[in-house]
């Protein structure tokens, strides 16, 4: 849209680099090109404002393939406008000199006349194409169609529009249709991810089965080695056991040789003692005898009386201590009597 500013009873426009301005006045052409700048009165001026950059028109519309079947189009076709003065004159481009804003919709009308001829060639390849077909391979057929259309149709031309580029985005059937056609893809898809999971189980059975190999033969082969443990232990303990009867033996037969040797050295000593013994007990006797002898011979000499006075002697020596004695005339008498008997 045009920039227009209100002076005094004049109008200043200001256009863009992608819009073509027409402006007439009684009749005659004064300005003519796109993105110009001038001063106009409102009341004697007739302009015109044709867009000349590339614009996108999307499309959708619904078409019958050859086996009945509804189809949805969705396409997209690039044009612009080569000749603005053929699409001014053709197309109501005129805008408000107050306000600058398009007078009509010539930019609808583009897009319904851009539409309508691409349908008639989309409608009339689908008509001939079954659904699998269309599909499959329809859109690029459909886009080449619709393209080739639009070239030659001669009223673009004789409107001044130029198609730069066609694009057919997608062809959808209805949605059962659809859903009928995707669920032998998404069986085989299915299939496809069973096989899938059954060779991955597989192939965790044969790994499961490999380690639990693995595991029995790591068993195996401990239980071998214990079996070599248990052998080398037992020969070990032998050994152990042999080598300690060994050395009990030698123990044992040189605490018997020391045991031998004691019982000699004791037995050497009782006899020696013994003899020492009775060596002492002789000499004892002898001296014992030699004493009684000589005691013999000195009492031999000695008087009756001197003996008994000795031997009263000798047992008061040996008699318990009394303290005090009581004499009775009969107990002297007695014993007087004894003595004066022995006499």
């Amino acid at each position: 849209m045009a920039d227009i500013t209100r002076r005094l009873g004049w109008r200043h426009l200001r256009g863009a680099p992608t819009a073509h301005i027409r402006h007439h006045r009684g009749g005659k052409l004064l300005h003519d090109g796109p993105g110009l700048s001038f001063w106009y009165r409102a009341l004697t001026a007739a302009l015109s404002e044709v867009p000349v950059d590339d614009r996108e028109l999307a499309m959708t519309f619904h078409a019958r393939t050859a086996d009945f079947q509804d189809v949805a189009v969705q396409a997209t076709v690039t044009y612009r406008i080569s000749d603005p003065a053929t699409a001014a004159a053709r197309l109501d481009f005129s805008i408000d000199p107050d306000t600058g804003v398009w007078r009509g919709a010539p930019l609808e009308q583009l897009g319904t006349l851009l539409t309508e001829t691409a349908q008639q060639h989309a409608l009339d390849v689908l008509a001939r194409t079954p659904l699998a077909a269309a599909l499959a391979d329809g859109v690029t057929a459909v886009r080449e169609r619709i393209a080739a259309g639009l070239v030659g149709e001669p009223r673009l031309p004789g409107t001044g529009i130029e198609v730069v580029a066609v694009r057919v985005v997608a062809l959808r059937p209805e949605p059962e249709v659809e859903r009928a056609l995707r669920t032998p893809a998404r069986e085989q898809i299915q299939q496809e991810a069973d096989r899938a999971t059954y060779e991955r189980r597989a192939v965790a059975v044969e790994r499961e089965r490999a380690i639990a190999e693995n595991e029995l033969a790591s068993q195996i082969e401990l239980a071998r080695r214990e079996e070599q443990l248990v052998d080398q232990r037992g020969t070990n303990a032998r050994r152990e056991a042999e080598e300690g009867a060994a050395a009990d033996a030698v123990r044992a037969e040189a605490e018997a040789a020391r045991t031998v040797r004691l019982a000699e050295a004791e037995a050497t000593r009782s006899v020696r003692l013994a003899r020492a013994e009775a060596e002492g007990a002789r000499e004892i006797g002898e001296a014992r005898a030699q004493a009684q002898a000589a005691w013999l011979r000195v009492h031999a000499d000695v008087d009756v009386a001197t003996l008994h006075a000795l031997t009263g002697t000798r047992l008061a020596e040996n008699l318990p201590r009394i303290d005090s004695v009581t004499v009775t005339p009969d107990l002297l008498t007695g014993l007087l009597s004894r003595l004066g008997a022995r006499e």
